[in-house]
């Protein structure tokens, strides 16, 4: 959690994915760290009668072989059994028709 802010209309945010890289690329020297792609902002459940607001983003990630840049996804279980909303499973999941890079 880099931000938290709490007004009389909602609870905002913020969050970063933690630097980690996959086990394979860790032991790869051509993958380096590239910053951040920009916050998506999802409503999720309120909180004590007011709306929370996740401001996320995620780690990008550039290949110098390749010169491909990319992010992680997070596998969770179907959100229908999880206590998330459907709209933050598809952030982590990058199903939300945006793959979050920015170049």
């Amino acid at each position: 959690m880099v931000k938290f802010e709490k007004t009389d209309q909602s609870y905002d945010i913020w969050l970063d994915e933690k630097k980690k890289l996959s086990d394979e690329d860790f032991r790869n020297p051509n993958i380096v760290a590239r910053g951040y792609t920009d916050y998506v902002t999802v409503q999720d459940y309120p909180m004590r009668g007011r709306p929370v607001f996740l401001h996320m983003r995620k780690n990008k990630w550039w290949d110098k072989k390749t010169n491909e840049i990319f992010s992680y996804n997070l596998e969770l279980p179907n959100e229908e059994r999880t206590r998330l909303s459907a709209e933050f499973v598809a952030f982590l999941k990058d199903e939300g028709g945006d793959d979050g890079i920015v170049d």
